[in-house]
C-alpha cells in the first residue's frame, strides 16, 4: 500500500469522478484508475461502484475513507511540524522555569523574543529544581531556567545567566523596617516565613543563616512568592527573597532591606540536555537569552 494510492483514493472519493480527480491531481486518468484497482486488490474489497457517469463509494469504502483521512491529516501536520522545527522564525519552544522567575522575567524575555519572531509558539512548564532537571532529561522541555545553576552535572549543561541578590523582607511595623542595611544575625530571634522543602530558595536561606551563626525559627511555610510576601507583610514573620520576586506591587507589601554578613545571593542559569543539538528555533532563543542577560537583562534585575 503506497501513500500515492491513499491520496488518489481520497481525491476520487471526494470528487466521485475519476476524470475530475485526475485533473486536480495533475495525473493521467488511467494512472488514477490503476492505483485505485491496485488498492482494491490489496484490500480485497470494492471501494467504488459505477453510478451513471460518477463513482459511488461503497459502505466499506466510507469506513476506509474515515480512517485514511485521519492518517493523511496527521501526516500533513507532521510535515508542518518538521518544517517549523527547521525554521528559526517559526516552530515551538518548550521552556521550564521556577516560580520566582515567572512573575516578571519570563514574560519579559518571551515578549521581547516574539517581537523578533512573532510566529514562534511557547510551551511553558513551571517546576521545582528537581522537576525541571527531570523534565530536561526526559525530553519534556528543551531549555529551562534554573536556580541554583548546576555548575557540574553528568547529563545537563548550560550557561550561568546572572547572580541575583536576596533581600530581607519585614513587616512594615518591624523595628528594623527603617534601616537600609541589616546584618542577617539581627534576625536570629525572628520567626521566618520559609519556602517548602522542594524549593531551592529554602536551602539558600538556611545556609545563609547557618553562616550567620543561627538556625532560623520557621513559623510558616509556603510555595508561592506571593504567599511568602503576603504573610510577611501581615506580620507573620520575616524572610529573604530574590529581588526579582519583589518587583510586583500588591496590597500587602513587605519592607525590603539589604542584608549583609553574609550577603545572600542565588545563581540563575539556563540548562539543556548535554551533547544534544537544539532545533534552530530553540537555539535562536538560547542565543537571544545569552545576549539579553549580557546586556539589558542584568540592568532590569
Amino acid at each position: 500500500m503506497e501513500l500515492r494510492q491513499l491520496q488518489y483514493f481520497v481525491k476520487v472519493a471526494k470528487k466521485q469522478h475519476v476524470t475530475q480527480a485526475s485533473e486536480e491531481l495533475h495525473v493521467a486518468q488511467s494512472a488514477v484508475s490503476r492505483q485505485i484497482r491496485q488498492l482494491e486488490q490489496e484490500l480485497g474489497v470494492t471501494l467504488f461502484v459505477q453510478k451513471g457517469r460518477n463513482l459511488q463509494i461503497t459502505p466499506v469504502g466510507k469506513l476506509f475513507l474515515t480512517r485514511i483521512e485521519g492518517i493523511l491529516g496527521e501526516l500533513d501536520r507532521a510535515v508542518v511540524e518538521v518544517q517549523e522545527f527547521l525554521d528559526p522564525t517559526r516552530g515551538e519552544i518548550r521552556i521550564g522555569f521556577p516560580h520566582s522567575l515567572g512573575i516578571a522575567l519570563l514574560p519579559t524575555v518571551v515578549a521581547k523574543f516574539r517581537k523578533i519572531y512573532p510566529e514562534v509558539k511557547f510551551r511553558l512548564r513551571q517546576g521545582t529544581y528537581a522537576h525541571l532537571i527531570r523534565d530536561i532529561l526526559e525530553g519534556e522541555i528543551d531549555l529551562s531556567f534554573i536556580s541554583p545553576f548546576p555548575e557540574s552535572h553528568n547529563y545537563v549543561s548550560g550557561e550561568l545567566l546572572l547572580v541575583e541578590e536576596l533581600f530581607g523582607i519585614l513587616p512594615e511595623n518591624h523595628e528594623l523596617a527603617g534601616e537600609e542595611i541589616i546584618r542577617l544575625e539581627q534576625l536570629k530571634e525572628e520567626q521566618f516565613v520559609m519556602f517548602s522543602d522542594a524549593y531551592s530558595l529554602r536551602s539558600i536561606v538556611l545556609q545563609a543563616c547557618k553562616k550567620a551563626g543561627f538556625v532560623p525559627k520557621i513559623g510558616f511555610e509556603g510555595e508561592e512568592t506571593d504567599t511568602i510576601r503576603g504573610l510577611v507583610a501581615a506580620g507573620m514573620g520575616v524572610s529573604l527573597m530574590p529581588e526579582m520576586a519583589l518587583k510586583e506591587m500588591s496590597q500587602l507589601q513587605p519592607v525590603k532591606v539589604r542584608v549583609i554578613e553574609p550577603t545572600v545571593t542565588r545563581t540563575i542559569g539556563l540548562i539543556r540536555r548535554k551533547n544534544e543539538k537544539l532545533s534552530p528555533v530553540v537555539e535562536a532563543f538560547r542565543e537571544f537569552l545569552l545576549e539579553y542577560f549580557k546586556n539589558e537583562g542584568k540592568k532590569e534585575v
